[in-house]
């Protein structure tokens, strides 16, 4: 198998901590020592690293269960640099730079910020930095967080156009059932396509520091899957693991990419952007996008919602809701419910080039 250059690891706050919540001195010294092999070989790995707000929680001796929005960044506010402090001293003591990067997902959806973050990223990893990633709890709103970093993590990894994504956690992979209460549950080693059927294997967050769990990292394997990423879902108990991994070893559950693969401007709208408003469309128009591969044209969309300026990135739903693509709109709001009283047959609207379907991304061939 060939060897990955770009490697993405994403850390959660479980395997960065202790009993009593605080960051772990012998696991980050694990973790820095297992990432510094990778740099030292020759790869370029980029760290995205949870554990700011478990930092901020032990520093100041809060309870970490039935936090608000408010306190959880106050935390991070103060972790983040606590955090930061530890991965320096540690990296530093090993030959290695590190650069913090910390995103939020207006960095994504906005091209220009999404673009600039890629060219940081190409500019720390060509001048061997280690890049360290986290979300930007400080000033996140529920409209714009990622949520966990898993998805920030998959998100990155098609940013810099990595071959692999390792996402370490508690537990060794995906399993048939839940290894915790179930022993005789079985680590499934690889899935080729994440369907209904994994995704009902996965279960909620054992974390109280974290917001992450299996449901999670299924769903950045998939969007690192569509970026033609393979996704490794291993246990962070023996960070050593990451150089197995790296160089094909089977370990964990490895997620395989899709066999249809989108760009990198289709990877922004699909999983970057953030949709301003949503274009309702009849049977004909979910017929020549999903069947036909068409352009979508003003002569099938019978309902417009929300108020949005040509060049914003859209939903396109059938007529019961349901969303089967994301696409970069021709015309603004106002402009289309003017073309909708007098629909011109051939105007376009979204270009097939700027169209991404959606539903599961299996119906539509990009």
């Amino acid at each position: 198998m060939e060897q990955h250059r770009r490697i993405v690891i994403k850390i959660g706050s479980s395997s960065l901590t202790n009993r009593e919540k605080l960051l772990d001195e012998y696991k980050l010294k694990a973790l820095a020592s297992a990432v510094a092999k990778l740099f030292n070989q020759g790869w370029q790995p980029i760290l995205v690293s949870s554990g700011a707000v478990a930092a901020g929680l032990g520093h100041l001796g809060w309870n970490c269960t039935h936090l608000t929005m408010p306190e959880r960044q106050a935390a991070a506010a103060v972790g983040q640099g606590l955090l930061m402090e530890k991965y320096n001293e540690l990296f530093q003591s090993l030959g290695i730079k590190v650069g913090q990067i910390l995103l939020t997902r207006a960095d994504f959806a906005d091209r220009k910020r999404y673009l600039n973050a890629r060219n940081t990223l190409n500019v720390l990893l060509n001048r061997h930095v280690l890049p360290i990633v986290n979300e930007n709890d400080t000033v996140t709103f529920a409209e714009i967080r990622f949520g966990d970093n898993d998805t920030l993590s998959a998100l990155v990894a098609g940013l810099v156009e990595a071959e692999l994504l390792i996402l370490l956690t508690d537990i060794d992979g995906l399993y048939n059932g839940d290894p915790r209460k179930d022993p005789n549950a079985k680590l499934i080693p690889v899935v080729q396509h994440i369907d209904d059927s994994i995704i009902k294997l996965a279960g909620d967050s054992g974390s109280t520091v974290g917001t992450g769990g299996m449901k999670t990292k299924l769903a950045a394997a998939r969007i690192a899957a569509r970026s033609g990423i393979r996704t490794v879902v291993a246990s962070a108990k023996e960070p050593s693991i990451l150089s197995g991994i790296a160089t094909g070893e089977k370990l964990g559950t490895s997620f395989e990419p899709s066999d249809h693969t989108l760009r990198s401007r289709k990877q922004w709208i699909a999983y970057g952007s953030i949709t301003r408003g949503t274009l309702l469309i009849d049977k004909g128009a979910v017929k020549a996008l999903t069947e036909r591969h068409k352009s979508l044209l003003a002569v099938g969309i019978i309902g417009i919602k929300g108020d949005f300026t040509a060049g914003s990135v859209v939903s396109v739903a059938d007529e019961q809701g349901v969303v089967l693509a994301k696409g970069i709109t021709n015309l603004s709001s106002e402009d289309l419910r003017l073309v909708n009283k007098n629909t011109r047959h051939g105007l376009e609207v979204i270009n097939r080039d700027w169209l991404v379907c959606e539903r599961g991304f299996s119906i539509c061939q990009m």
